[in-house]
C-alpha cells in the first residue's frame, strides 16, 4: 500500500481497492472499497457503513494499526 502522492500532473494518486488506510480526520482504519467522484470510499475492517474521504486525507496504517485491522477482519470471518 502506498500513500497518496502527487502524480505527474500534480493530481493526487489514490490507494487501490482493498488497501488498508487510515482516515487522518478521524483516525479510523478502513478498507478501500472504491472511488466515487473525488472521494475514496472506506469501510471498517469488521464491516459496516462506508464513508467518503478525500484522497489527501488518507495515510498508510502503522504496523500496529494494520495488525489490529487484520485481526478484526479474521475475527469477522470466524464469527467472533
Amino acid at each position: 500500500m502506498t500513500a497518496p502522492t502527487p502524480g505527474a500532473y500534480g493530481h493526487t494518486v489514490s490507494p487501490g481497492t482493498g488497501a488498508l488506510v487510515v482516515d487522518r480526520r478521524s483516525g479510523k482504519v478502513g478498507v478501500v472499497m472504491g472511488h466515487v467522484g473525488p472521494y475514496v470510499q472506506l469501510r471498517p475492517p469488521r464491516g459496516g457503513r462506508e464513508w467518503d474521504v478525500p484522497p489527501e486525507d488518507v495515510r498508510p496504517p502503522t504496523p500496529a494499526e494494520e495488525l489490529s485491522a487484520k485481526v478484526a477482519m479474521a475475527n469477522r470471518r470466524w464469527g467472533r
